[in-house]
């Protein structure tokens, strides 16, 4: 089967909202014909297509992709998932729409230090960023909300 084909299928099951972990998903896929398919092949397109483990309707944990969003491509789309962003002296506060925070921290986490970013803690639409200095915290403020420019 072509890369396509895989592609389409691992989405496909995602939008299912039942599949918990990357073992679940492998099997998934070998049921429909992905005889190749390994759990670090999953791990990648679960990366690679921004998708985050949440709560479903049930209440289970499981891999969905963000909602409205499928893959990241331009700007747009992801400052669209932030609502606000704020500090209170110690940290930055960043509310998105639910089941995008962890997209979001993946990537303050990537573009670090250089705009003030130590780390950050990420729930289903909320994140914490711990800034590289509490001293320059409107620095790290700035940058972040320069990179979501649409954003409070």
């Amino acid at each position: 089967m072509r890369s396509d084909e895989l592609i389409d299928a691992f989405k496909a099951l995602l939008k299912q909202e039942r599949y918990g972990s990357q073992t679940a998903i492998v099997e998934a896929l070998k049921d429909r014909g992905f005889s190749n398919i390994s759990q670090s092949k999953v791990s990648r397109l679960l990366s690679k297509y921004g998708a985050v483990r949440t709560r479903n309707a049930r209440q289970e944990m499981v891999y969905c992709l963000p909602p409205e969003l499928g893959i990241p491509s331009t700007r747009a789309p992801l400052t669209q998932l932030v609502l606000d962003i704020q500090h209170n002296d110690v940290m930055v506060i960043i509310r998105t729409t639910p089941g995008a925070a962890q997209l979001i921290a993946r990537l303050l986490d990537s573009v670090g230090k250089q705009e003030g970013v130590l780390g950050t803690i990420a729930g289903d639409d909320t994140i914490f960023i711990a800034p590289l200095k509490v001293s320059e915290i409107d620095f790290t403020l700035q940058k972040v909300k320069e990179l979501f420019e649409n954003a409070d």
